[in-house]
């Protein structure tokens, strides 16, 4: 059997219970090792045969799980974050299933709730933003033309930015070409929930700015939209006392 385990964001203890059972009984994990915090293999056990692989290609992942499972034994493929996002799952499910190797994801932490954590921020604020778009910038992988930045910037929602740290300046500029004023609320969470986190609020306009004066280049998340600010939001009607629900009666 093959475990498709989310790591989590980063710190060891942010993985999840179920993760981390996996993670004890394996007889093979297959790490991603440029992002995976390799204080989480000290959880494997004795004999526990681990390979990065950040040095692999998928076809070298895909060996070594298919010896494993000749062997009965138990994989762990550890990805960073949760495995649905960036983490290329599909392509190795899709192998897996060609030689009907059986598997079961694990869901992990994903990087964009610790960075909302370091930032002690709310994604959806009533009457500010209601909805989060999670993309990347095209580098070397492109990304269709209709999921440009330009073009979800136009909504003028909340934005998490995964992968594009080294691009800010390209960034910036496709933010307000979308729709978004220079001056919009922006943050960048570098390395979120691992002891070097750092974090920096700033504006559309000045990103690459503030990622330079930290000296930070890639590992980060980038976040942009009204809701960074955490103001000028309207109380949940969900609480407020004269609001009926399924469970409590209003007061006029």
């Amino acid at each position: 059997m093959v475990y498709f385990v989310g790591a989590g964001p980063g710190a060891p203890d942010l993985i999840t219970v179920r993760g981390q059972s996996y993670l004890s009984q394996a007889d093979v994990v297959i790490y991603a090792g440029s992002l995976v915090n390799p204080r989480l293999l000290e959880e494997t056990k004795k004999g526990c045969q681990i390979h990065n692989s950040a040095v692999m290609t998928l076809e070298e992942v895909i060996q070594v799980m298919e010896q494993a499972e000749k062997e009965r034994k138990m994989t762990v493929r550890l990805h960073t974050g949760d495995p649905c996002l960036y983490g290329a799952v599909r392509e190795q499910m899709d192998m897996l299933d060609r030689r009907h190797i059986p598997y079961e994801v694990c869901p992990g932490v994903s990087s964009f709730g610790a960075a909302a954590a370091a930032l002690e921020m709310e994604y959806t604020l009533p009457s500010v933003s209601q909805s989060v778009v999670i993309t990347r910038m095209a580098g070397r992988t492109p990304v269709p033309d209709r999921e440009s930045i330009a073009s979800f910037a136009a909504h003028r929602s909340t934005m998490v930015i995964f992968l594009s740290a080294g691009m800010l300046d390209r960034l910036s500029a496709e933010l307000t070409e979308g729709g978004y004023d220079p001056d919009t609320p922006a943050a960048i969470v570098y390395k979120a929930s691992w002891p070097q986190e750092k974090t920096a609020v700033c504006t559309v306009g000045t990103l690459r700015e503030r990622a330079e004066e930290l000296g930070i280049r890639k590992t980060a998340l980038i976040i942009v939209g009204d809701a960074v600010s955490q103001r000028n939001y309207d109380r949940s009607k969900l609480y407020d006392p004269g609001f009926t629900t399924e469970y409590r009666k209003g007061s006029d």
